[in-house]
């Protein structure tokens, strides 16, 4: 362990502490740190805060009511355990190691653990069959996989030459827990560097298949303090970040940002959603951060946010793009607003509205320090000087330090990514004078009618303000006269039906709250293809669209149905 590493990486880390609510000195004199030829954050960050420190680095409270605190020293102590026992079995520096785990305390273990031994880590949700996981094997050219007892089966059918190791056991399995009764476990720094991969994300895939993104020792680890910038965290915080393990999200909120402020990791395991219970934990766990995604906000909303619990700073939404009147809804209730942000699998958080700073409603902010994300012209692939709109992109020539080194084994696809000198999100965003970005949609989501452009999620946004919609999904119709018209794909809240008479409701309520141009005018009530991380793929639905373009859906209603004097 280099001490002049970890002081460089702690000197930046309280750059940014100190520049709270400073949004644009933060960004103007904010540097990531040099740290150095050799970089292990597991070793020179994390066992440094962690060794002889008892405050707690984890807690999980399970449905039940069962706790489980973890200090940072048994953390420090149990990962060079399993660290220790990963090489005894053979893992080496560089070797690829499936971690599909849920939100138990080996998670964390094993990816520090990983870390330590040189290795790289896949993260890999629980909710993958057979077919995806041999998938991510086969590209992912695993050594070993780490999973419950009651996931082994799902690898019966997975072929290659690859370690399996299950938590607690299971015939023909290794133990995780054997790495418990290695005492006194010499770990010495495996020699990464921050080039070296340490972790392989596959992407969602909405409109393809999933990408395989590879992150360095340097990439995530560091470039996270954007995260824990725009997050507001501060040592000695509780956070509470709701995402699924094997999701880049995770990663962000759960492991490398609230670690870096030296925070405590909150999680509450539930098997079906309990708005009550949740905002019981908020308060009887002290919770100073809340990060979670919007339908999670308007969910709390729904089921009634009450007062404000006592310890809570901070609220956040992240995911997909923050809808205004949940913000609205939040600050009368609670006197917070929740800030979004942006930030995608292959890079940490980008963009983001920053605690303490002014915040324009319907916003998701501003470039954070350190990141040099601009807007590029489509047509010309200049940069957006201004107020403007354009794709979301980040300047190569500033060596941003949070971006992926690129997609593994994928080389027209990270051609097409890295075009121009500049890395392209696929994400259109518009620019005020003031600097402040607010989304408009991907790339393949934007959409003409009647020669207009159309923002799918502006119009979804106004929609899901309606009572009877749980979710919408906008896409382009074709149309004899204007060539394509906004349709709007409905998911309803329980209690509704899918009748003319809601569907008018609905078309009546998107003609009121939005400009002509933008006119829904078709809904479909229909239950949204979703990829397996829960985002809508709307892919499918433009696709379902030109297969019955000329079909009549018994499902679908037109605004032109709607008597005149309704669409007066």
């Amino acid at each position: 362990m280099d001490q002049n590493t970890t002081s460089r990486f702690r000197a930046a880390r309280d750059q940014l502490l100190a520049l709270r609510g400073k949004h644009d000195e933060a960004v103007a004199e904010f540097v990531f740190p040099d740290v150095g030829p050799r970089w292990n954050w597991a070793v020179d960050w994390f066992d440094q805060i962690a060794r002889g420190n008892d405050q707690p680095a984890l807690v999980i409270v399970e449905e039940n009511g069962e706790r489980t605190s973890v200090s940072f020293e048994h953390m420090a102590c149990r990962s060079d355990q399993v660290a220790a026992w990963l090489r005894s079995c053979g893992i080496d520096n560089g070797d690829a190691v499936i971690v599909m785990l849920a939100n138990q305390v080996e998670l964390w273990e094993v990816m520090l653990g990983v870390m330590k031994a040189g290795a790289v880590i896949m993260p890999t949700t629980t909710a993958l069959g057979s077919a995806d996981l041999e998938d991510r094997v086969h590209r992912g050219a695993v050594r070993m996989v780490v999973c419950n007892s009651g996931d082994t089966a799902k690898f019966n059918d997975v072929p290659g030459d690859y370690l399996r190791v299950a938590v607690g056991g299971a015939e023909g399995w290794l133990d995780l827990h054997d790495a418990y009764g290695i005492t006194d476990p010499v770990v010495d720094h495996p020699g990464t560097t921050p080039a070296d991969r340490l972790l392989l994300y596959f992407t969602s895939g909405t409109t393809s298949r999933p990408k395989l993104v590879e992150h360095t020792q340097l990439s995530y680890p560091v470039g996270h303090l954007s995260t824990m910038y725009w997050l507001g965290l501060r040592p000695g915080d509780v956070h509470l970040n709701i995402s699924s393990p094997g999701w880049a999200k995770h990663a962000w909120s759960c492991f490398f940002a609230p670690w870096n402020a030296e925070s405590t990791v909150f999680l509450y395991n539930y098997g079906r959603f309990d708005a009550a219970a949740l905002l019981d934990q908020l308060r009887t766990e002290n919770v100073t951060s809340f990060c979670a995604p919007p339908t999670v906000w308007r969910m709390l909303i729904n089921a009634d946010l009450g007062d404000k619990p006592s310890s809570l700073r901070e609220a956040v939404g992240a995911g997909e793009p923050l809808n205004p009147e949940v913000i609205s809804q939040v600050r009368q209730r609670w006197g917070l607003t929740v800030r979004d942000g942006f930030g995608q699998t292959e890079t940490t958080a980008q963009i983001g509205n920053t605690p303490e700073s002014p915040l324009k409603p319907g916003s998701m902010g501003r470039p954070l320090p350190g990141v040099p994300a601009v807007l590029v012209d489509p047509a010309s692939g200049q940069i957006v000087d201004g107020a403007g709109e354009g794709e979301i992109c980040l300047d190569l020539s500033a060596n941003p330090v949070p971006l992926m080194t690129g997609y593994q084994g994928d080389p027209e696809r990270n051609d097409e990514a890295m075009a121009g000198g500049y890395y392209h999100t696929g994400d259109v965003a518009s620019r005020d004078a003031g600097g402040y970005f607010s989304y408009v949609g991907r790339t393949d989501d934007v959409f003409k009618a009647s020669d207009y452009k159309i923002s799918p999620f502006e119009l979804e946004s106004v929609l899901i303000e309606h009572p009877a919609v749980a979710e919408a999904a906008v896409v382009p119709a074709p149309d004899e006269v204007r060539l394509a018209v906004p349709k709007a794909y409905i998911a309803l809240v329980p209690g509704h039906e899918p009748s003319e008479k809601t569907a008018r409701d609905i078309l009546r309520y998107a003609r009121e709250h939005l400009a002509p141009f933008q006119r829904v005018r078709r809904v479909e009530f229909f239950e949204l293809p979703k990829t397996i991380s829960g985002k809508i793929r709307r892919v499918e639905l433009r696709r379902r669209e030109q297969e019955y373009a000329d079909a009549a859906i018994e499902t679908e209603w037109r605004d032109d149905q709607v008597p005149a004097r309704e669409r007066a």
